[in-house]
């Protein structure tokens, strides 16, 4: 089978706009959280937004049909392309593929589609229907960079950006692609999704000593959830196709594992998380005590930590003394269909630069959290050899993907 590995990396998200400018926050345990206040709202919420309207590089004909999801996706995907040094890949004809993830789609083209029909305009502006698509933003990478293959939409929650990339690592294991860029996008910060997420009683308060640290993973003083935005794409392509062009590797994209926990629509459940673990672990041929480092889901909710540090544990057994485990969630908030890749992209540079990123802010551990090696500040130097990233979204549905430094040429 062939192995995949990792040629280039796109990111757009609320702590950087490049995987240096990522790394940086990380390190500084730089947060992208701030204030999202609106008078359609009862209170303020803190969300993390990334910076800028991202209007440049496209055309005024284009801009219509381009939702803020779909610019995002279409930035981190040419970066990632770019990265890899492939940026037209209509030679490869249907050997390269387009693997997408998103939970909302044009959420902002189809509220605003809304708010015009409500206010008397009964026939749709001609882009409506294609910007609110949820795959209208893979379409558009394929087309804008001429990928002929399989071009894929994933929505599976919180999830989805890591389904995507799970089915571009089978079809390129397999033999049936050669390349691919998978990833995801979300950018649904409007008044009203934060008003559906509210009504689940699941976002956090704004912190009154500092708005930046309202997200509290794992802390005995969390309140809920960050939304957050972003796209982070990922150039992927089997070992004899990277080694016959003379890309450069990052890293190896080592094992992947999908699971569903069949338990609420709403409420978590330690058994789909330990299935995808340990679906991730068999398929990378590896045992828990190889991890240097887990990214883990960790929410900040009252219920879904617990639950996950549960499931960490059992999967991680006497490991569980000894492999770091952190969110950094804390910084970038829940990047919901972008959160998979984000997370795999921090896993990235912890392997590339040495380093293990904080839970950033957490000081008052809650004793149901227990059990792991928290990291509430950052490690520098540290060896990260082998990571893990777990993701778990509404449905039951868990990814875990364990990426794996390249091999020494000598």
């Amino acid at each position: 089978m062939n192995e995949v590995v990792v040629t280039g990396v796109g990111v757009i998200s609320p702590i950087g706009g490049s995987p240096d400018e990522v790394r940086e926050a990380l390190c500084a345990s730089r947060s992208g959280v701030d204030i999202f206040r609106s008078e359609e709202l009862s209170r303020p919420f803190p969300v993390a937004r990334a910076p800028g309207d991202l209007l440049a590089g496209f055309t005024r004909l284009e801009l219509p049909f381009l939702d803020r999801t779909t610019r995002m996706a279409l930035l981190a995907a040419r970066q990632a392309a770019e990265d890899c040094g492939i940026v037209d890949f209509s030679a490869l004809g249907e050997r390269a593929g387009l693997f997408y993830g998103t939970v909302r789609g044009g959420g902002a083209t189809e509220w605003e589609g809304l708010r015009q029909f409500y206010s008397g305009r009964k026939i749709a502006r001609p882009y409506v229907l294609m910007g609110c698509m949820a795959n209208a933003a893979a379409s558009f990478i394929s087309i804008r960079h001429q990928i002929l293959g399989v071009t894929a939409c994933h929505s599976t929650a919180c999830t989805s950006s890591a389904s995507a990339i799970v089915d571009a690592c089978r079809q390129l294991r397999c033999g049936e692609l050669d390349i691919a860029l998978a990833g995801g996008a979300e950018a649904a910060l409007c008044s009203e999704f934060l008003s559906a997420w509210d009504g689940l009683r699941a976002l956090a308060q704004v912190d009154a000593g500092d708005p930046a640290r309202s997200c509290k993973p794992f802390s005995s003083a969390r309140s809920g959830l960050v939304l957050g935005e972003g796209s982070v794409f990922l150039a992927l392509e089997t070992r004899a196709h990277a080694r016959a062009r003379g890309a450069r590797v990052l890293a190896v994209l080592e094992g992947w594992g999908l699971a569903s926990d069949a338990h609420h629509i709403g409420a978590p459940h330690a058994r789909g998380q330990v299935a995808a673990m340990g679906a991730a672990l068999r398929s990378a041929g590896v045992t828990a005590g190889e991890l240097d480092y887990v990214n883990a889901h960790a929410t900040a909710t009252r219920g879904g930590d617990p639950v996950e540090v549960g499931a960490l544990r059992e999967v991680l057994g006497e490991a569980a003394a000894t492999v770091p485990v952190s969110s950094t969630k804390a910084l970038h908030g829940h990047m919901l269909g972008a959160a998979s890749a984000m997370e795999l992209l921090v896993c990235l540079l912890a392997i590339r630069d040495g380093f293990i990123p904080p839970t950033a802010g957490l000081q008052d551990l809650d004793p149901a959290c227990d059990g792991l090696l928290h990291v509430p500040r950052l490690l520098q130097p540290r060896r990260v050899r082998r990571a893990l990233s777990l993701s778990a979204g509404f449905g039951g549905l868990n990814a875990a993907l364990i990426l794996r430094a390249e091999q020494p040429t000598h």
